[in-house]
């Protein structure tokens, strides 16, 4: 097969002459965020940001629901957080954690310490009040941090939580503020000094409560068209002299309408582009077949058939 190898069964050791090239690109993350905005995607942010009300954002996998409140924080020059929830994740680890474990092993040998000492906040806590999350000696989470008062929350995949989870930050969320009235504190509460922006995600595999669903401002994502992939090629990777982002887009919405794919995305559609360009493998030319490297980058990334 004629392609560039950064891999090979004849040599030992790795070319990494690609990550020269002008876009690092590591899966799903990049040196920094980049995002392709529509209209509505930026109305829905500004009406999250007018209303102080969480964004919640719906769309199929790869849609680009998790990098959007990335994206929106390094263009606002936010601080970001970010909480990845899953069926053990519980309301209070947003807000806070406290170790237990260790305050019982203190106990047991009589240097028990002040509740603060075993209290961590969470990325909420962070984000409502960095200075007084500090106080309790723990380092801010992803470092480094602009100086900013306002900050972004990503809550990611909220529908993989329990159904109690969405209820119990009903007050955290609506109010900016939540108690801390169970320890032994001086502070009693934890108020928001620059409402937040809150990003919550959700692939709708469970229902979220109507209650929850009243506090938010929905945002669904559409499976992007040929053009807009190639917008966002051009964002992530910069132009080029070829066709390769418009045959690849056009040949993910033909396999699409085929039946192949459930429906085009965004993230499969840059991996099929970066390893397009990583191993120097070029789209057909005028009515030329594809090679057979072409086609098993699209399978492999994109369509993922056994066919």
């Amino acid at each position: 097969m004629d392609y560039s190898k950064m891999f090979s069964i004849d040599k030992l050791g790795v070319d990494n002459s690609y990550r020269r090239s002008g876009s690092k690109r590591l899966a799903d993350r990049m040196d920094e965020p980049v995002y392709e905005y529509t209209p509505e995607i930026e109305l829905a942010i500004n009406i999250a940001l007018a209303t102080s009300r969480p964004l919640l954002v719906r769309g199929s996998p790869g849609s680009g629901k998790s990098s959007l409140a990335k994206a929106i924080a390094h263009q606002m020059n936010w601080r970001y957080y970010e909480a990845i929830i899953t069926s053990r994740t519980n309301a209070e680890d947003l807000l806070w954690t406290f170790n237990n474990l260790r305050r019982l092993n203190d106990a047991q040998v009589n240097k028990m310490k002040e509740d603060s000492y075993y209290i961590r906040p969470g990325v909420l806590w962070w984000a409502f009040d960095s200075s007084l999350a500090r106080e309790f000696g723990t380092e801010e989470p992803f470092f480094p941090q602009p100086e900013a008062e306002a900050s972004v929350v990503l809550i990611d995949e909220i529908d993989k939580a329990e159904p109690d989870l969405p209820n119990n930050l009903l007050v955290p969320l609506g109010s900016m503020i939540f108690p801390l009235n169970e320890f032994d504190l001086k502070i009693k509460e934890v108020k928001a000094k620059y409402p937040p922006l809150i990003v919550i995600t959700t692939n709708d595999e469970r229902k979220l409560p109507n209650a929850f669903l009243r506090r938010c401002v929905i945002l669904d994502l559409k499976s992007p068209d040929a053009e807009r992939l190639k917008r966002i090629a051009i964002k992530h990777f910069g132009e080029r002299n070829d066709r390769l982002y418009e045959d690849l887009a056009q040949s993910i919405i033909k396999s699409a309408k085929e039946g192949k794919l459930s429906e085009p995305n965004a993230a499969e559609f840059l991996d099929a582009v970066w390893a397009c360009i990583c191993l120097e493998v070029n789209p057909p030319k005028n009515d030329e077949k594809p090679s057979t490297e072409w086609e098993l980058i699209r399978n492999a990334t994109v369509l993922k058939s056994k066919e």
